[in-house]
């Protein structure tokens, strides 16, 4: 008889992949950002980025130098709060240095997050929980990011800007989605961290510090830039172009940031190409202020590379000890 033949069934058709999703969603999100660039030397020439290059000075090398060490120590001390309430001891000095290192890695790799994710799975391989640590992260920078913005349109809603007349509507939002999280903060059974009242008044605290130190910096960008308008007038226009770099469509942090800067600028009765040029020398400043980073980056490199090449010493080679093993015999 004719051997039979086993029919297989045709293989099912299997959805996209998250990993392609997100690979597409990351080129979407660059590609955005070339575009806002892209728009902005069209219509703008490369003069304002040229002149923002051109106007960075050590002063301001050295003032932007001096605010990220603030701004750096408040983000890890932020950071350590989270996770101590989350039950995970983070000391400052780690903290910092990790910051500091995911501060480099977002300042200089597109996306803007690159670093942050380098550090939240380092931190979980380090306490041997990584689902831990990604959490605590994740947490510290959602809590850091709501502060931030709930603290950008008060100070909208009190200063002269753009966008002074739709502030009512955004308090309104805001104070809405903060009566809503409210009421259904007892049904949340999952712990935030930020539970216990002195979590959250320290995450309110060093939020501020943060945005001061970076509001500071981007007024500081203004001058160096050439920017001669009086500070109530600028601080608002900074504050939009700050809260624009939290859009995920951005080149480390280009793009955005610049487009926002512009429109601001122009629409505040100044000059867009002003605009641009003090959002391209708070990103050379926002650079420098990242390099300790860097270093972190080449040390901890140094230290994995030096026990990689550490030679592991067999039995044999151990220095002797006094103690001699009886040799083994053989019975046969």
């Amino acid at each position: 008889m004719p051997a039979q033949r086993s029919e297989r069934p045709a293989p099912a058709v299997r959805p996209a992949r998250p990993a392609v999703k997100a690979r597409i969603w990351a080129w979407a999100r660059l590609a955005a950002g070339v575009g806002v660039l892209a728009v902005l030397v069209w219509r703008l020439g490369s003069g304002p980025f040229l002149e923002g290059l051109r106007g960075v000075d050590a002063t301001a090398i050295a003032l932007a130098f001096g605010i990220g060490v603030v701004t750096t120590v408040a983000c890890a001390y932020r950071w350590a709060l989270v996770a101590r309430a989350l039950g995970v001891r983070l000391p400052m000095r780690e903290a910092v240095g990790a910051y500091y290192r995911a501060q480099f890695l977002n300042t200089t790799l597109p996306g803007g997050v690159v670093g942050d994710v380098h550090r939240a799975v380092r931190h979980g391989k380090d306490i041997g929980d990584v689902a831990l640590g990604v959490r605590a992260v994740v947490v510290e920078r959602m809590a850091g990011f709501v502060v931030t913005i709930a603290l950008s349109v008060v100070a909208l809603a009190v200063l002269p800007s753009p966008v002074r007349g739709h502030m009512p509507l955004a308090v309104a939002a805001l104070a809405v989605v903060a009566l809503a999280a409210y009421l259904i903060k007892g049904r949340i059974k999952i712990r935030t961290g930020l539970s216990h009242a002195g979590t959250g008044i320290g995450v309110v605290l060093t939020t501020a510090a943060v945005l001061a130190g970076h509001l500071i910096t981007f007024l500081v960008a203004a001058r160096t830039a050439g920017a001669t308008a009086p500070l109530h007038l600028l601080a608002p226009l900074t504050l939009l172009a700050l809260l624009a770099m939290a859009l995920p469509c951005n080149i480390a942090g280009w793009g955005p940031r610049e487009g926002v800067a512009a429109w601001a600028f122009g629409a505040a009765g100044l000059t867009s190409a002003q605009g641009v040029a003090t959002a391209v020398v708070f990103g050379v400043l926002a650079l420098v202020a990242s390099l300790p980073g860097a270093v972190v980056l080449v040390l901890r490199w140094a230290d994995r590379r030096r026990a990689a090449e550490k030679p592991v010493m067999l039995e044999h080679e151990l220095p002797d000890s006094g103690v001699h093993r009886r040799p083994e015999t053989s019975h046969g």
